[in-house]
């Protein structure tokens, strides 16, 4: 490769303009989501453990069980994000006839995903610090019969004051950092689908804002 990954963050036209002059490659993206998806398999785990908390009455001696599933699905969640977001600007950039391979796609998208990685460091980090002081209301066998102390048990988690805070700052690092990426993804379509600037930041700017405004309501719903 002729360029660098730093290229990616500071000069992504030209990064991707010399990724579409070599063959499609997943090797290097895949290590980036893979990166990305342990970091937050870590991240899942200690939240997974917060739930197993919260279960230990009705659940017992499952806690490591419900730390490892959630582990588990963080771990898959990134991969098939990956993908998802391949697909959608594939085939939002069928609206402009854009040009180029599915597998171009998700190479750019893969390199794209790198301000994300270090947002979930950022994110684990953060959970470090705010998870041991979350108080976690422990649920009994009797409260699953009552769907209203279920809601009671979990509108109090989630206003805890520690998960509040870490939940902002997730979200706050996520917004920023899918943003971050959004620009690089917008260079790295143009070249993958041979679009003008205007199409590819129509096909990458509407899925993005559209979960951004998503995430800003659900802190707001807090």
């Amino acid at each position: 490769m002729s360029s660098s990954l730093s290229d990616v963050l500071l000069k992504p036209d030209d990064f991707f303009r010399a990724i579409a002059a070599e063959n499609e490659s997943l090797k290097i993206p895949a290590l980036i989501i893979l990166a990305g998806a342990a970091v937050a398999a870590v991240h899942g785990y200690f939240m997974g453990g917060l739930s197993a908390k919260m279960m230990a009455d009705v659940l017992p001696g499952m806690d490591m069980v419900i730390a490892l599933t959630t582990m588990a699905v963080a771990f898959v969640a990134v991969f098939v994000l990956w993908l998802i977001a391949a697909g959608v600007f594939y085939a939002l950039s069928y609206l402009f006839r854009g040009q180029g391979t599915f597998t171009r796609v998700l190479e750019v998208v893969g390199y794209g995903y790198l301000p994300q990685v270090a947002g979930s460091v950022i994110s684990l980090l953060a959970g470090l610090m705010y998870i041991p002081k979350i108080v976690v209301p422990a649920l009994s066998k009797a409260a699953l019969q009552d769907p209203a102390m279920i809601q009671e048990a979990s509108k109090a988690f989630m206003h805890d004051p520690a998960m509040m805070e870490l939940t902002q700052i997730t979200a706050l690092v996520t917004i920023v950092c899918m943003l971050l990426s959004a620009h690089i993804w917008i260079y790295g379509l143009i070249r993958a689908r041979s679009l003008s600037p205007r199409d590819a930041a129509l096909c990458v700017g509407v899925p993005v804002v559209l979960y951004v405004l998503y995430l800003i309501w659900t802190l707001g719903a807090m």
